[in-house]
């Protein structure tokens, strides 16, 4: 359980049910991976200080990637494992200090990190411990992945700054978006194909281009991404709600579009997360009636993904004792999350969010 501490949340702490008709699971390894990451992390010294590193460990990254990717191989999942960590570390900085709303230093960063990506020891950002660590990822990455999966990678990385760029442009203008702008560009920062990359390559999904870049492949894979990003504006709102302006999440964007406090706004934010999942289904049972035995397994690998991310936010400390409220991460804290095996909307018509309406245009007549 949780306990309040500091000001008082505007949504609770009580999330509304998960609709999740799959179960997570956890890859076998996990505690290997998780111990060879921290060593890691401590030999490259990517955190200033004691407090910092706790809250670094507080993201819990080997459970997130331990959960996404359940099985395959370990040095992929490890090193997966160490760009969450480093990805973390990366985001908090974007979001502490004067460059928090910044967009000047957020595109500068950005650009380098993503020629950095594909120049191993390109020298493009400033000596330190996380360009140290950087560069022995990329060197990790460029071992491990094949030339299309690296370019996968690259577009998933590029995804993320995209977004971290256009989130940190909206905030620096003292704007929040409209509903259609957040649903159709606020998920890039989630970095959906970052993520699905490595899951790929950790078990041997090798999808030709054709067929991965099909648009209701594009489709599932976009709406799975849409929805770990609905789920973590939950699980995140508290960690955020101390900042000025407002964090941009879906939760604060319906309010602000309906006039309603945020409290008011969570059971249409889930309502239009659940449809996005409905959707998701009837895409994904559409693309397994003809699917070959390696689109069969990416189909697992995005349930995997949306299950996982809701397994791991919902006992790490990062969102569960946020930092915004305790001194230090409380292990063991918990929303005690509730499972749903149907959606608080039936609904199978498509929102009224145009930038998300092409999925429905998908699916078969």
């Amino acid at each position: 359980m949780i306990a309040e501490h500091g000001h008082t949340s505007r949504i609770g702490w009580q999330l509304p049910p998960f609709f999740c008709p799959f179960a997570p699971s956890r890859h076998p390894k996990a505690a290997e991976i998780e111990q060879r990451a921290i060593e890691w992390i401590d030999a490259f010294g990517i955190y200033p200080d004691a407090t910092e590193r706790a809250w670094g460990l507080a993201t819990h990254s080997a459970d997130f990637s331990c959960r996404i990717i359940p099985d395959g191989s370990v040095d992929h999942v490890l090193t997966f494992t160490l760009w969450n960590y480093w990805a973390n570390a990366v985001d908090d900085w974007q979001d502490s200090g004067p460059a928090a709303t910044d967009t000047a230093s957020i595109t500068d960063h950005g650009a380098r990190l993503a020629r950095a990506l594909e120049m191993p020891g390109c020298a493009l950002l400033p000596p330190g411990p996380l360009t140290s660590a950087l560069d022995d990822l990329v060197h990790r990455t460029h071992d491990l992945l094949t030339p299309f999966q690296l370019r996968r990678f690259a577009e998933g990385a590029r995804d993320w700054l995209l977004g971290a760029g256009w989130r940190t442009a909206q905030a620096e203008r003292g704007r929040m978006p409209g509903l259609s702008d957040y649903a159709g560009l606020g998920a890039l920062a989630n970095g959906t194909r970052f993520s699905l990359t490595w899951a790929d390559s950790a078990n041997g999904i090798d999808l030709p281009p054709n067929t991965l870049y099909a648009p209701p492949v594009q489709a599932v894979t976009d709406a799975a991404g849409w929805i770990v990003a609905a789920d973590n504006d939950l699980f995140s709102y508290n960690k955020d709600d101390d900042q000025e302006p407002w964090e941009q999440n879906l939760i604060n964007v319906l309010a602000h579009e309906r006039g309603c406090v945020p409290g008011e706004a969570v059971a249409e934010a889930v309502a239009l997360r659940d449809r996005v999942m409905t959707l998701f289904l009837r895409l994904r049972a559409q693309l397994a009636r003809g699917a070959d035995e390696q689109l069969q397994r990416y189909l697992d690998s995005l349930q995997s993904y949306i299950a996982g991310s809701i397994a791991w936010q919902n006992v790490a400390p990062r969102y569960a004792s946020p930092r915004n409220r305790n001194a230090w991460p409380v292990e063991g804290a918990t929303f005690d999350v509730v499972w749903s095996d149907s959606p608080s909307d039936p609904s199978i018509e498509p929102p009224a969010v145009p930038s998300l309406n092409w999925w429905w245009q998908q699916l078969e007549q």
